[in-house]
C-alpha cells in the first residue's frame, strides 16, 4: 500500500461548473483503468446530483473502478477540532466573553474547508486509490486554505508556549492564582494532532510531482478576476497549478442578436484569460444546449477537455511566479520561457501589473506584500523576468 499517485484539487468562483468537471474527470480515470475518488470538500454538495448517484459522508462505489465521497465537514470540524474549541470557549468565557460569542470566537475561520482537506490527507496516505479527484470549495475559502497550515503551527505554538508535563507540574500551584484555565492533557493532545494533520495536509497539497490545482472559469470578468487573484496566491505558497478550464464557451460562428453580443464579449474575455494565464495550458469545455448531469454526459464533457488525453498528467511543471524579499526590496520572479529579448513595459495599477516584452503582454495580479509598493526596474535573464519593488517615495 503505497501513497496515492495522483491529486488533482478543482476550485473555482461558486457557480463556475466546478463539481461537472471534477466528475467528468474523475469518470475519464476510472475509464482508462485508475482506482480513482472523486470527493467533495464543498458544503454546497452537488457531486451526488452530477453523478446521478446518492453519496453520504462514508465512501460509496459509485462505478467500475470509481468511488465517491461528499466531506461532512462538521464531523471532520469535531473530530480534529472539538476539544481544542471547547478549551478555547471556556478560556474566553474565562475572560468575560459572553457563552454564545466565545462558541463563535472559538471557530477558526476556514476551519470547515481545513477538517475537510484533512480527510483528504487520510486517503491519500490510505493508499486504496490510484488518483483522487477534489471537488473544492469556492476560489475564496480555497486561499484562506492555504497558509492555514502555517497559520495553524504559530497559533497553537502560542497558545500552548508550556509544555504539556510542564503544565501537569504547575497546575496545583498556578492555577488557583490565575484566572486563567490551564489546557489539560487531552487539550494537548488533540492540538498535537491537529498540528500533525495539518503537516501532513500541508505536505501532500505542496508536493506539485502528486498534486496540482486546476481553476474552473467562465469567460465572465468578475470570476477572470478572481480566478487570478487565487492563481497568484497558489503561486505564492508554492502550491502547482496545473491547467485553466474555461467551461460555458460558446460554439464559434456568428449568431444574430443577444447571442451574437454574447459570443463576441466571451471573445474578448477568452483574449484577457490568455494574458492572465500564459504558460498554462487552457482547456475548455462548451456550453451545453441542456443540463449536464448523469455519467453519460460526463464522458461527454471529458471528451471535449481531455480528447485523447489521460487526465492525470501533469499538464505544467513549476510555479510561474515566485516572491523572494532582499532587505527592503521585493522580487518578483516570473516564468516567461518563450519570451525573447525585447524591451520591457510596465504598468501598475493598484492590485495589477501589465508586463509587456516585444509582443507578449501578461497581466498579473499583486499580492497585498506587493501592491503597496511600486515596480522599478525589470530585466530579463534565462527565461526568467525579475521585477523589483520598493517601498514608494513620499511626496
Amino acid at each position: 500500500m503505497g501513497m496515492v499517485k495522483r491529486v488533482i484539487l478543482y476550485t473555482g468562483k461558486g457557480g463556475v461548473g466546478k463539481t461537472t468537471v471534477a466528475a467528468a474527470t474523475a469518470i475519464r480515470c476510472a475509464d482508462l483503468g485508475y482506482r480513482t475518488l472523486v470527493m467533495s470538500t464543498d458544503t454546497a454538495h452537488s457531486l451526488g446530483d452530477s453523478l446521478e448517484s446518492p453519496i453520504g459522508n462514508e465512501v460509496v462505489k459509485v462505478g467500475e473502478n470509481l468511488w465517491a465521497q461528499e466531506v461532512d465537514s462538521l464531523y471532520q470540524l469535531e473530530k480534529y477540532w472539538g476539544v481544542l474549541k471547547a478549551y478555547l470557549s471556556t478560556l474566553l468565557a474565562s475572560q468575560g466573553v459572553d457563552e454564545i460569542t466565545s462558541e463563535e470566537l472559538a471557530n477558526l475561520p476556514g476551519m470547515e474547508e481545513i477538517s475537510s482537506l484533512l480527510q483528504l490527507s487520510h486517503l491519500a496516505r490510505e493508499g486504496n486509490y490510484d488518483v483522487i479527484v477534489v471537488d473544492c470549495a469556492p476560489t475564496g475559502e480555497t486561499i484562506q486554505l492555504l497558509g492555514f497550515p502555517d497559520m495553524a503551527r504559530w497559533w497553537l505554538e502560542k497558545l500552548f508556549p508550556i509544555g504539556r508535563a510542564a503544565t501537569r507540574v504547575v497546575r496545583p500551584v498556578v492555577q488557583p492564582l490565575i484566572r486563567l484555565p490551564l489546557p489539560t492533557d487531552d487539550v494537548f493532545v488533540a492540538a498535537q494532532n491537529l498540528l500533525h494533520a495539518v503537516e501532513e495536509m500541508k505536505e501532500i497539497l505542496a508536493d506539485t510531482s502528486t498534486t496540482s490545482i486546476r481553476l474552473v472559469l467562465n469567460l465572465e470578468k468578475m470570476v477572470i478576476k478572481e480566478s487570478q487573484r487565487a492563481y497568484t496566491y497558489f503561486n505564492l505558497f508554492g502550491y502547482g497549478t496545473d491547467a485553466i478550464i474555461v467551461n460555458k464557451v460558446l460554439p464559434e460562428g456568428t449568431m444574430d442578436g443577444l447571442f451574437g453580443q454574447w459570443s463576441e464579449t466571451q471573445r474578448k474575455y477568452a483574449q484577457m484569460i490568455e494574458e492572465a494565464f500564459t504558460p498554462l495550458p487552457i482547456l475548455h469545455v462548451p456550453l451545453f444546449p441542456h443540463e449536464v448531469v448523469g455519467v453519460k454526459m460526463l464522458r461527454q464533457v471529458a471528451e471535449h477537455l481531455f480528447g485523447d488525453d489521460d487526465p492525470t498528467r501533469l499538464y505544467y511543471k513549476g510555479t510561474p511566479q515566485k516572491v523572494t524579499k532582499q532587505g527592503n526590496r521585493y522580487i518578483l520572479t516570473l516564468s516567461l520561457p518563450f519570451v525573447e529579448k525585447g524591451e520591457v513595459e510596465l504598468l501598475q495599477t493598484g492590485h495589477e501589473l501589465i508586463v509587456r516584452v516585444g509582443t507578449f503582454k501578461r497581466n498579473i495580479f499583486l499580492p497585498l506584500t506587493l501592491a503597496g509598493l511600486d515596480a522599478r526596474d525589470a530585466r530579463l535573464e534565462d527565461g526568467k523576468l525579475n521585477i523589483v519593488f520598493s517601498p514608494r517615495s513620499r511626496g
